[in-house]
């Protein structure tokens, strides 16, 4: 695994660059001593199976270097302003407030792939509220981190799970879903290996419920769904594939617990196993539904796809 840490000046990123060494038992690569980034990534294409800590990403170009490795990852860290003039302070004895500020802006904001656009590109930011023992930053991180960094392994690649991949589709699956009321996704699976696909709207050659298709989602009513034309994702999906396709063992991926209609269909189509991320309100009804129809249900919540690790805040220490 290659740790890339980013940081805005005066932040804490050597202290953060150096727990996370402790913790992956990284080694430190530095860009400068390889001779450049191209001659860094090849020591660390070479040693994949190394852990490694770098330094001093400051631009969007040696980011898309590193960003083409599945073994890379990305880290920015932070620090509130006075905490950042804190750290000014110590470091330049003497600093002005307008000198000091000055600093930071020429910094981070100097260039056109500004710092802080490399930082806004981290899928994981570390945020130092306070000074805080390297021991509990350290144990602070680690904490946050395990869930985080999502893979059995953190030698190249870092895959997601299954689990992870699917319900990745699954979310992608609800970006094309046109009901008024919620975006749902859904895929079925069968031996690792996509059967179907499915989001929520309206009817295939009816108007579209964001263009005014269905009287129920547009008029802003949460009862009546008798009343919905829209069909709900797993239905979609259930209709794509059939009782033939679906087949043994197969998987059913949602973003939300399935409703009671669907849970219905789900047993009907021989789905043995559904694996949601979201609750829903009808929970109740559709667990007893399943359980019934001997369908393993259980729950994968995603990681955000921005995670912010906070530490040393006084009121939440430790909390996303």
């Amino acid at each position: 695994m290659l740790i890339g840490v980013s940081g805005t000046l005066y932040s804490e990123v050597e202290n953060v660059s150096r727990a996370l060494k402790e913790i992956y038992g990284a080694d430190w690569l530095d860009e400068a001593e390889c001779g450049d980034w191209d001659a860094l990534l090849d020591v660390a294409t070479k040693n994949y199976t190394r852990s490694y800590v770098v330094k001093g990403i400051k631009t969007m170009e040696t980011l898309e270097k590193l960003r083409k490795r599945p073994f890379f990852v990305h880290i920015a860290v932070d620090c509130p302003i006075k905490k950042r003039l804190e750290n000014c302070r110590k470091e330049l004895k003497c600093e002005s407030l307008e000198d000091a500020i000055s600093r930071m802006d020429l910094s981070d904001y100097s260039r056109m792939d500004s710092l802080v656009s490399v930082n806004e590109r981290a899928l994981i930011k570390v945020v130092v509220h306070s000074d805080v023992q390297f021991d509990l930053l350290k144990t602070q991180l680690q904490g946050q981190l395990s869930p985080v960094i999502d893979s059995e392994s953190t030698t190249a690649p870092l895959r997601p799970t299954w689990d992870t991949y699917f319900m990745k589709l699954a979310n992608l699956a609800a970006s094309r879903a046109n009901c008024m009321k919620r975006r749902v996704g859904c895929v079925v699976v069968r031996d690792c290996r996509v059967i179907a696909t499915g989001y929520n709207g309206t009817p295939r050659s009816m108007t579209n419920c964001n263009q005014g298709g269905c009287p129920r989602c547009n008029e802003g009513e949460d009862n009546s769904l008798s009343a919905c034309l829209c069909l709900h994702a797993e239905e979609n999906a259930l209709l794509e594939a059939g009782r033939d396709r679906v087949g043994p063992n197969a998987i059913l991926y949602c973003d939300t617990c399935p409703c009671l209609t669907c849970s219905v269909k789900i047993v009907q189509t021989g789905i043995k196993e559904v694996v949601y991320s979201h609750s829903y309100r009808m929970d109740e009804q559709s667990l007893r539904i399943l359980k019934d129809g001997n369908v393993i249900v259980r729950q994968h919540k995603l990681v955000d796809e921005r995670t912010i690790i906070h530490v040393g805040r006084q009121d939440a220490a430790g909390q996303k």
